[in-house]
């Protein structure tokens, strides 16, 4: 349990920190890559944090996964292929696998630890693993993208943590210059990037860094995350040979699955940029 029942993540170098009341600790262990542990909270649920950062929780998470896997898949006019890096509870697969058009999903998670404590704990966000169409691996993520085939993917979504320890390579030039190699042609990839008022500066690295690749259209999309640091977070797309600007509209309007967040509205709007970090992109 955390300091007088409370978990409290601290934000270096912000001033700042996010606290929720704890019920319980439910489980606690050391991985070979990390310190994963599982709280039940009063108001939000089960929350599964990283080595003592908030990785997911139950009354939240659905705006994070809904954002990662439908802005890019409705951007596409064809999404039949896709790859996610990272992604260990699952959330984002489930997502992805609503949509009927998607044949093929490879998941590939660093820590095999993550994903099976989140099918005891987070059941509902791991639903899909059984999908036939799902295929998921447990190995270094940014050798799976070097090795794969040219034109091997249509979408390829970085689900990673913070750009720190292994994580880190999946912001680079590098590493975009491999996944532009292995998606086909209008190929999107997206990648969580932080919280656009704290992480300005790794928001800009990660829009220079698509762009020296070669990716034609690159843009940030917006949205609130209460439970990471500033509340307000965000996903980087690039795009090869083709924009962004536009999105499969009355697929989204007509689509045959539920959201909680996303939809053709917020789709639009969440391509809305502030003024501090328009001018920061210029």
């Amino acid at each position: 349990m955390g300091k007088d029942g409370w978990y409290t993540e601290e934000w270096a170098g912000q001033g700042s920190a996010l606290s929720l009341r704890l019920k319980d600790k439910v489980h606690d262990e050391k991985s070979p890559y990390q310190r994963i542990e599982i709280y039940e909270t009063e108001t939000f649920g089960t929350l599964m944090t990283l080595d003592g950062l908030v990785m997911v929780t139950d009354r939240d998470n659905f705006v994070y996964h809904e954002m990662m896997a439908h802005v890019a898949l409705f951007s596409h006019k064809a999404p039949r292929r896709v790859l996610i890096i990272g992604g260990g509870d699952c959330g984002t697969l489930r997502e992805v696998l609503k949509h009927d058009e998607v044949e093929h999903v490879d998941q590939v998670e660093l820590d095999e630890r993550v994903t099976r404590v989140a099918e005891r704990f987070f059941p509902e966000l791991c639903v899909a693993n059984d999908d036939p169409r799902a295929h998921l691996y447990f190995q270094d993520g940014i050798q799976w993208v070097k090795d794969a085939a040219p034109g091997s993917y249509d979408i390829i979504i970085v689900d990673s943590t913070d750009p720190v320890g292994p994580a880190a390579g999946l912001f680079g030039e590098a590493f975009y210059a491999d996944c532009h190699r292995a998606l086909r042609p209008e190929g999107i990839v997206v990648g969580q990037s932080e919280s656009p008022l704290f992480h300005t500066e790794l928001i800009k690295a990660m829009h220079a860094a698509l762009r020296a690749t070669d990716f034609l259209d690159v843009a940030t999309v917006h949205f609130p995350q209460c439970t990471y640091p500033s509340g307000w977070w965000s996903a980087t797309l690039g795009r090869r040979d083709a924009t962004l600007t536009s999105f499969r509209e009355d697929d989204c309007r007509e689509r045959s699955f539920a959201t909680r967040y996303y939809n053709a509205g917020i789709h639009e709007a969440a391509f809305a940029s502030p003024e501090f970090l328009f001018k920061a992109l210029l």
